[in-house]
């Protein structure tokens, strides 16, 4: 049974673009020719991150996106500017608080209640992170301890003599954590935490990444999906796992073909676009995320009929190499990697030279064996190329409580 999602009709968005010409004037340029051709929803543009950052070039340091005076902003926040530029990102108490509703909406989609701990060991930077999950839970009026500004070790110390019951990080650091309390001898059996909401990666529904964070934490895995520029809109529900929900409330979803631009057709990979309908102070509409999803086209048992992502997010439309001939994207080494206990982190390093791409693989590991060619010929067995794989000393390769830059790109003239 199919489960077509929904698109506004014609009086709906002429009244949606209405607002959006009203007072943003990034969007008084964008839609100045609106409707072109008739006023249907698939009508309107899309709204890339490469456009966003040419306005903030252009009018810095905010750029045109905001739809009231910079007087109303009380937030900013900014992506993590792996690829470049940060993109600056300011939010009215309004949209504020419209993401901390989203956030009760996830809690409750994961089973938190006032009886749990939380526990938030990110940086509490400039990046949005987990700083709506924070507030959210504590408008909830539950106990929320936060963890920036401390080592590993002790984390552990609070997550354990706090008695905490959820932990909100990225799936990189959750893994972290463990390698800390193996090599520091920590006793993890005396902890108390039950459910693990994790963002940032694709790492959450993985499935043999998911399967060593829940034994290695005796806990339940959430995979988490938000963004800078759109919130917090996807959670995963506790009668399905392996996926998420995207919050049909709180958001318009499409599934394009990202060559074409047209809708992907049922059960086909595409990209997500999202119009998020509670953040008016800086609107997106129809904005082209650049990540690879699936739509699931049954039911879900948890009844919501809200759309679902199969599989979590499968990479990034952009991270897409050519290598011997074959389409290779992150999420395809990382499920081969998570295939080797032995091995505690890893790097791809993809040099594209003289028309030539090559991709090689350094790791970190505790085994005496040859995880090297084990891991190689893995690569090969899977996707017809052989990679260059190369043991690391143990804390060579960088370490992160946000994202973790695992695949690095090269261009090189000669």
């Amino acid at each position: 049974m199919s489960l077509p999602i929904p698109l506004p009709d014609e009086a709906w968005t002429h009244a949606f673009v209405a607002r959006l010409r009203s007072r943003n004037r990034f969007y008084q340029r964008k839609l100045q020719a609106w409707p072109r051709d008739g006023a249907r929803w698939r009508n309107l543009p899309f709204t890339t991150k490469e456009e966003l950052l040419e306005d903030q070039s252009q009018a810095p340091p905010f750029g045109t996106l905001h739809s009231l005076p910079i007087t109303q902003y009380v937030r900013m926040h900014q992506t993590s500017g792996s690829r470049g530029q940060p993109l600056r990102w300011l939010d009215t108490r309004e949209s504020w608080l419209w993401m901390l509703h989203c956030w009760r909406i996830i809690f409750d989609m994961a089973g938190v209640t006032h009886r749990d701990r939380l526990f938030f060991p990110f940086s509490f930077g400039p990046f949005l992170g987990f700083w709506t999950a924070f507030e959210g839970a504590q408008q909830q009026g539950w106990f929320c301890v936060p963890g920036g500004g401390m080592t590993s070790v002790a984390r552990w110390r609070m997550i354990l003599d706090l008695q905490m019951t959820v932990l909100c990080c990225t799936p990189t650091y959750a893994w972290r954590l463990l390698e800390t309390a193996r090599a520091e001898g920590i006793d993890r059996s005396q902890g108390q935490v039950r459910a693990l909401i994790l963002a940032g990666e694709p790492g959450a529904s993985i499935p043999s990444m998911r399967r060593r964070l829940e034994e290695g934490w005796g806990a339940r895995v959430f995979d988490h999906y938000g963004m800078t520029e759109i919130g917090p809109l996807g959670m995963e529900c506790q009668a399905n796992p392996g996926g998420f929900h995207l919050l049909g409330s709180e958001c318009i979803v499409e599934v394009i073909d990202p060559a074409t631009l047209e809708p992907a057709a049922s059960g086909q990979e595409g990209e997500l676009i999202i119009t998020n309908l509670g953040r008016w102070g800086s609107p997106l509409l129809r904005y082209r995320t650049g990540d690879r999803v699936v739509l699931d086209s049954e039911p879900c048992p948890c009844g919501r009929r809200w759309p679902r992502v199969r599989g979590g997010i499968l990479g990034r439309t952009d991270d897409l190499v050519l290598i011997r001939g074959n389409n290779v994207y992150p999420s395809m080494i990382e499920a081969i990697v998570q295939q080797f206990p032995a091995i505690d982190d890893y790097r791809v390093i993809v040099t594209e030279a003289a028309g030539m791409t090559d991709l090689a693989i350094e790791m970190e590991t505790r085994a005496a064996g040859d995880v090297e060619r084990e891991l190689a010929e893995a690569v090969r067995h899977a996707y017809h190329f052989r990679p260059r794989v190369t043991r690391v000393a143990q804390g060579t390769l960088p370490k992160s409580e946000m994202k973790s830059q695992r695949w690095i790109r090269r261009i090189s003239d000669s």
